[in-house]
């Protein structure tokens, strides 16, 4: 098992048909089908190996297992998902998985470990968004092959291009891109070299205690429970609604339309904390809320302009008045509860020096700037008091609102000027967070690796060093003082805002239990019970 301390260690049969018409208003939801109100707009894909948006990973962290996974309470230690058992070589560069004989797919369909083989060489091959946490351990399209095969059904041998940390290995196998998928029905169903992507988007082909009946796009997801798997629970369908108004989710969740509301903000979470009628289920999470710049845009491209939009923030005023139940003050790439995260507040609202440092970048007189933003509160209204913010110091902000999921893909085209997002850590590590805002080892369109920083066309080659230095740190005390010097460096130098921290609040009815949120934002429905 890995515990706190080594993974530090660094790199080295189907209930009332009305509720498959979800135009009606109903009440009262049935007791073995659970309803959550949820903004599903972030979802652009259903494909565990494309799929890299928090919700989405939600959904198919319920479709899909990985070899390994976190405990539930213990992000820091991980255990046996897949995997009964597992050993490294000497030399740090084999790693052998002895697989669960008995585990089955959906469709009862044995699991075995030449799926796992697949999966994992499926994602190289797909290079979808995701691909870099596996890509970190020398693969490419070419050679994974020859690093990752199934010599028989229950073992499963992965090597690397250099030795590597047993439990960085762990970690990164535990993110939701390590899950695997059965070989035969995505191959069934591949249109061209495509690995059966475009068909997994939108069906699941995986062994979690659920599987996807329907997505219908900004509108329902429905699940189904899987009787294959062995954890399978008392629930046999999850309906979720894409309910993009807090207000509207709190009227339903109150009249019993929905038995959880996911998206509350603090005026509708207020008058519930004290109700009787309803449970608050509250979980600080691996994420953070940014504001970010493509310095790609010429009046973006100064560090004098990074640093004014960061002093003109007004963090306290936006924290306490909007957001003061479901976010705090939080500047630093590693969310709080992370090894060597720093919870230092650099900075807090100077109009003065913002328009001072405005003045040295070239623009006395400030500029004009659009701001992408996802459409659903809080964001919105974030938005709004970011432009007022900037528009005291003379940067005209034009703010461009849209569902997430366009926002994002917007993004990762980089044909973004300013964007305010969320990113959640997809491994319980330092170097999660590190290689996603530090590196950008290839700045082109084409680039392999499409990191944060990449979407920002941001390089620096002193962080991006000093995060592979860290990386690659054995020693567990100095890899922390590395981590931390190295997020004093990107908060100071970096095109990145960082400015909330969240929490997920689930607000359920009083006959649910067994909800379960976690610091990396997984949620297994199967716990979940309805009295």
């Amino acid at each position: 098992m890995v515990t706190r301390r080594s993974f530090i260690t660094g790199f080295a049969a189907m209930p009332v048909l009305s509720y498959l018409s979800l135009d009606n208003v109903f009440a009262a939801t049935p007791k073995n089908i659970l309803v959550m109100a949820l903004q599903l707009d972030i979802i652009t894909s259903l494909d565990p190996h494309e799929a890299f948006e928090s919700v989405g990973e939600e959904v198919t962290g319920n479709l899909y297992q990985q070899l390994v996974k976190p405990k539930l309470t213990a992000a820091n230690e991980i255990e046996g998902d897949l995997a009964l058992s597992w050993t490294a070589s000497d030399d740090k560069k084999t790693f052998t998985f002895k697989m669960d004989p008995n585990a089955k797919f959906a469709d009862g369909t044995p699991l075995t470990a030449e799926d796992a083989a697949f999966s994992l060489q499926r994602v190289v091959k797909l290079d979808k968004s995701p691909a870099y946490i596996i890509n970190q351990f020398g693969y490419t399209k070419d050679n994974v092959e020859q690093f990752i095969s199934a010599p028989d059904k229950q073992t499963l041998v992965i090597k690397t291009a250099e030795p590597a940390s047993e439990s960085f290995l762990l970690y990164c196998l535990s993110a939701n891109v390590g899950s695997v998928v059965q070989k035969s029905a995505c191959l069934a169903n591949q249109k061209g070299d495509d690995l059966g992507n475009a068909w997994l988007k939108t069906n699941s082909a995986g062994s979690g205690a659920f599987k996807l009946r329907t997505w219908k796009v900004s509108e329902t997801v429905i699940l189904e429970s899987n009787k294959n798997n062995p954890h399978a629970g008392k629930i046999e369908r999850v309906i979720i609604r894409h309910i993009v108004d807090p207000s509207a989710q709190l009227l339903m969740l109150q009249k019993g339309d929905v038995d959880i509301a996911r998206n509350l903000t603090t005026e509708q979470l207020r008058p519930l904390q004290n109700d009787k009628n309803f449970t608050l289920v509250s979980k600080g999470i691996a994420g953070t809320l940014m504001v970010s710049a493509n310095v790609a845009n010429p009046n973006l491209a100064k560090p004098q302009v990074w640093q004014a939009i960061k002093w003109a923030l007004d963090y306290e005023s936006i924290q306490k008045n909007i957001i003061p139940l479901t976010h705090k003050i939080h500047q630093s790439f590693l969310p709080e509860g992370f090894p060597a995260a720093v919870n230092t507040i650099m900075y807090k609202r100077d109009v003065t020096k913002a328009k001072a440092l405005l003045a040295e970048a070239g623009f006395p007189n400030g500029f004009e700037v659009t701001l992408d933003h996802y459409s659903a509160s809080p964001s919105a209204d974030i938005a709004q008091a970011i432009q007022s913010n900037l528009g005291e110091i003379g940067i005209k902000v034009t703010l461009l609102a849209a569902e997430s999921r366009q926002v994002l893909t917007k993004m990762r085209a980089r044909q973004q000027q300013l964007a305010l997002t969320q990113w959640g850590a997809d491994y319980f590590d330092p170097n999660s967070n590190a290689e996603a805002f530090c590196s950008n080892p290839d700045n082109t369109t084409n680039a392999k690796s499409r990191t944060l920083a990449w979407r920002c066309s941001w390089q620096d080659k002193a962080i991006s060093d000093l995060s592979t230095q860290a990386l690659h740190e054995s020693d567990p005390a100095i890899r922390i003082k590395l981590y931390e010097q190295l997020q004093t460096q990107h908060m100071e130098n970096s095109p990145f805002m960082i400015m909330f921290q969240p929490t997920l609040t689930a607000a359920c009815r009083h006959d649910i239990s067994g909800v379960v949120l976690t610091v990396m934002s997984t949620s297994p429905y199967e716990k979940v019970v309805k009295a």
